[in-house]
């Protein structure tokens, strides 16, 4: 058994968003999220359930048409085939996001 910390290592990259998977077990990902301010919003459309928490940072996405805006702390369920669309991100936001994938 190793420990690590969620803040550790969590410079964020020159472009874009760095995803590391924390976790994968059956059907279940955790994944780490690390944002730059400079990101080319791209819309996801997931065959996954997925749920998100912004660990710090701001954020607003675009889900399934409605602008949501998400600060630290806030958490967000999106079920599988739920378009959903990072369109701005604080630099170093720190997400953290547990994918639920069919069986």
């Amino acid at each position: 058994m190793s420990t690590s910390n969620l803040f550790e290592d969590a410079l964020p990259p020159a472009n874009g968003e760095r995803f590391e998977t924390l976790l994968s077990h059956r059907n279940l990902v955790i994944e780490r999220i690390v944002s730059s301010r400079a990101i080319t919003p791209t819309e996801y459309v997931q065959p996954q359930d997925e749920w998100v928490t912004l660990l710090s940072g701001d954020a607003t996405l675009l889900v399934d048409g409605k602008v949501v805006p998400l600060v630290a702390g806030d958490h967000l369920f999106l079920p599988a085939g739920t378009p959903h669309t990072v369109t701005q991100v604080s630099e170093g936001a720190l997400w953290l996001a547990v994918h639920l994938h069919p069986q």
